[in-house]
Formats: structure tokens, C-alpha cells, sequence
């Protein structure tokens, strides 16, 4: 009996997921145009958000400048390799690796910096082309329900 209980126990949460998946009533299909901009949408407001305070440097960044977020300001991407080489000759202190900085750790920090350059321009685009997409999306959601009020 006490294994029964057990197992019934164990499957209660799996019924649970199963049962909130099933649809109660019909889902009509949504068109991949409205899905792929709802998607873009929701990926400029996260952007939106979590890039909030690099937003007010959009103007700067153009892929070559990048926004350092310690100091809250943008900073050239060449003069940050020069300092990262000077960093590595003169083996200053590098306080993530707890040792003096070598030629890997400057190259390592080099990429993950020419990727946060990428990407900081990208949220910028992403997030300055929001209203268009909403706009969009509001097009193609009024079209495609007014073949369903003809009916």
C-alpha cells in the first residue's frame, strides 16, 4: 500500500503538466508572421530592460565603441586592446584571475568585449525599432481577424 501511495504521488505532478497542456477548448493557428513578430517584439522589451542603462549611449554605439557598464559610459574598442596589451606587457594585477594578466587572459577579454560591442549595437537596433514592430503586429493582427468577423 505503501508503495502505491508512493508511485501515485510521483505521477500527480506529471497529470498536472500533462492536464495544463491540454487545451480546453480549440486553439486556432497563429499565422508565423504574427508569431515571428511577436517574438521580436518580446525580444526588444527584454533588451529594453536589461539593457536599460546603455540605451542613453545608443548614438555611440556603433559597433566600435562598447558600453562598460562599471563605469556606466562607452569606451572605443581600440584604445581598450592597447590598454588590454599594455595590461599583459607590464603583468599588472588581474583581479579575476588572481594573478598578474598575460597575453591569453588580454585576448580572451579582447573577444568577450568585440561580442559585447556586436551585441550592445544590436539591442540598440532592436529596441529603437520596437514601435515599428508593435505597429506592425497590430497591421497583421487586424487582418488577419477580419476574414473571422465576416463569418
Amino acid at each position: 500500500m505503501k508503495r502505491f501511495a508512493c508511485g501515485a504521488l510521483a505521477l500527480m505532478p506529471a497529470c498536472l503538466i500533462v492536464a495544463c497542456l491540454v487545451p480546453s477548448a480549440p486553439v486556432r493557428a497563429q499565422n508565423p508572421a504574427v508569431d515571428d513578430l511577436k517574438g521580436k517584439i518580446f525580444d526588444a522589451r527584454m533588451a529594453k530592460q536589461t539593457f536599460a542603462a546603455g540605451l542613453k549611449f545608443c548614438n555611440e554605439l556603433d559597433g566600435k565603441h562598447f558600453y562598460f557598464q562599471a563605469r556606466d559610459r562607452v569606451l572605443d574598442l581600440e584604445e581598450y586592446h592597447r590598454s588590454l596589451d599594455n595590461l599583459a606587457k607590464q603583468q599588472v594585477f588581474n583581479p579575476e584571475k588572481h594573478r598578474p594578466w598575460t597575453e591569453q587572459d588580454a585576448a580572451e577579454r579582447w573577444d568577450q568585449v568585440k561580442k559585447q560591442a556586436a551585441s550592445d549595437q544590436a539591442n540598440c537596433q532592436l529596441v529603437a525599432n520596437l514601435p515599428t514592430l508593435e505597429k506592425q503586429l497590430d497591421e497583421l493582427e487586424s487582418k488577419s481577424q477580419m476574414p473571422e468577423k465576416k463569418n
